[in-house]
């Protein structure tokens, strides 16, 4: 079966989120499982870019509402990620360093969108299957059913991959020009609210629908910004696949970002040594439990709740811990985060932007992962701490509530609450410190969870099952 991936990030070529890491990580399982798998995306100027050679695979060009285009799509040469890595090139609109962000990316992400399209129909085979990530390319399975240039190619079949309802590339019904010419019958396909909604385009044009853990496919239902009526009216084509974890990149045994590499045998030690290192590094004490955040500073990860729980669990709490921060978002919850230095020296610390290698080491050396959101389809955080052997703290939602059992319940081997609240999180910041003096019954947890099988092979294997079942 060959699979075309189609989407905005990709790790390591760019990377915002989680996406990027789904992308980056399903396609190579898919390979190994024996199939032929593909990724599409915008040539992004990143380091890998310019890192790495490329050869031209295609050029095109298209009209786009009263504009012309030319196009180019490159390759990556060595398939050092496992699968082909294609990019697409269209100056004036792809060729920038952020990957959103622009007043232009409706225009942006629909020129990709048609320049894929472009380049699929000119290949002498069509795939099997392709696969659309999110709103950002969630147009495809419209053109393809209902743009007359397409038509030699309708019969290909679709999957929309969503990775989070909450962003679904809206715009006006003046940028719907931006097609190639389309049959206006089909307008209500576009159309959601009175304005034209990829994400809901997709929904109702993609022969199957599923988005990343089963969880969160139920909660869509009732909380999708919007689309909730349309999820529940197409619930017949929609599934649920727990992400998985790229076990090559996200194994403590081998990782070469952190100071001593270690696996479920020797847990104890090896994420001493890590967490000496950062608590060197920061300026804390070893001997108290280390609590760490990683993520976007958001609403949507409840990330505003974060500087008044610390500080009323620093205030609360009758033992003394350790809090570090990494990450970037609203400017006044980085403002707000980083103050907090001042306040709490010595115990507590921040890191404003985005540090790959920090990250690492931080699952590797933390005791504790807070992640205590308001909305989180899969979360892949948790799922690296496990591997880790550095315990989960987490609101039961989504994906988090798929993947993480309270310590207090039957095989359980994380800290779980109930509410996005800075009652919650202090609450639960509390009970790890009692969990963290039980010495015996962490390092238990620790063996436990560091063996629990979060890896892609299982959930690639369910993607093939859901391809071939079109």
């Amino acid at each position: 079966m060959e699979i075309l991936h189609v989407s905005a990030e990709c790790y390591p070529m760019a990377k915002a989120g989680g996406l990027a890491d789904v992308v980056g990580a399903l396609p190579k399982y898919q390979q190994e499982l024996g199939h032929i798998a593909k990724v599409v995306m915008p040539m992004h100027r990143t380091k890998f870019l310019y890192d790495n050679e490329w050869e031209v695979s295609h050029k095109g060009s298209f009209n786009m509402g009263k504009n012309y285009y030319e196009f180019t799509i490159i390759k990556e040469k060595s398939n050092k990620l496992g699968f082909d890595l294609y990019c697409v090139d269209i100056n004036g609109l792809l060729d920038r360093e952020k990957i959103y962000g622009y007043n232009d990316d409706a225009e942006r992400f629909t020129a990709f969108q048609i320049a894929v399209l472009e380049w699929v129909s000119r290949w002498k085979h069509i795939p099997d299957v392709i696969n659309v990530h999110d709103h950002h390319t969630a147009l495809i399975p419209f053109m393809l059913q209902h743009c007359y240039a397409y038509r030699h190619i309708s019969s290909i079949p679709t999957l929309l991959t969503i990775h989070n309802a909450q962003y679904q590339g809206w715009m006006g019904w003046d940028k719907a020009t931006y097609l190639p010419a389309w049959d206006t019958w089909r307008w209500g396909l576009l159309d959601w609210s009175n304005v034209v909604n990829p994400l809901a385009s997709g929904i109702k044009c993609a022969n199957k629908v599923n988005t990343v853990s089963p969880g969160y496919m139920q909660e869509m239902m009732y909380h999708a910004n919007g689309l909730e009526s349309l999820i529940r009216a197409e619930s017949f084509k929609c599934t649920g696949i727990i992400n998985g974890i790229d076990y090559e990149v996200w194994n403590p045994d081998t990782d070469t970002y952190i100071i001593d590499n270690y696996s479920y045998l020797d847990v104890e030690e090896g994420k001493h040594l890590n967490k000496k290192k950062l608590c060197d590094d920061f300026g804390f004490d070893i001997k108290l439990p280390l609590f760490v955040f990683i993520g976007r500073l958001v609403q949507e990860k409840a990330a505003d709740l974060l500087p008044e729980a610390i500080s009323r669990a620093f205030m609360e709490s009758e033992d003394k811990f350790s809090f570090l921060i990494l990450g970037s978002g609203e400017p006044w919850v980085e403002n707000a985060l980083s103050n907090l230095q001042h306040t709490w020296f010595g115990y507590y610390n921040s890191q404003i932007g985005y540090n790959e290698k920090l990250s690492h080491q931080m699952y590797a050396g933390a005791d504790f992962l807070l992640m205590p959101s308001r909305v989180e389809p899969c979360g892949l955080n948790q799922l690296y701490a496990l591997r880790y052997g550095t315990v989960p703290v987490v609101r039961r939602i989504g994906g988090l509530r798929d993947t993480v059992i309270d310590f207090g319940d039957e095989g359980g081997y994380g800290i779980c609450f109930n509410h996005a609240s800075v009652d919650d999180i202090v609450y639960s910041i509390k009970r790890g410190i009692e969990l963290y003096k039980n010495k015996k019954q962490l390092k238990a947890m620790r063996t436990f969870m560091m063996q629990l099988q979060n890896s892609w092979e299982f959930s690639a294997k369910k993607y093939i099952e859901l391809y071939q079942s079109l």
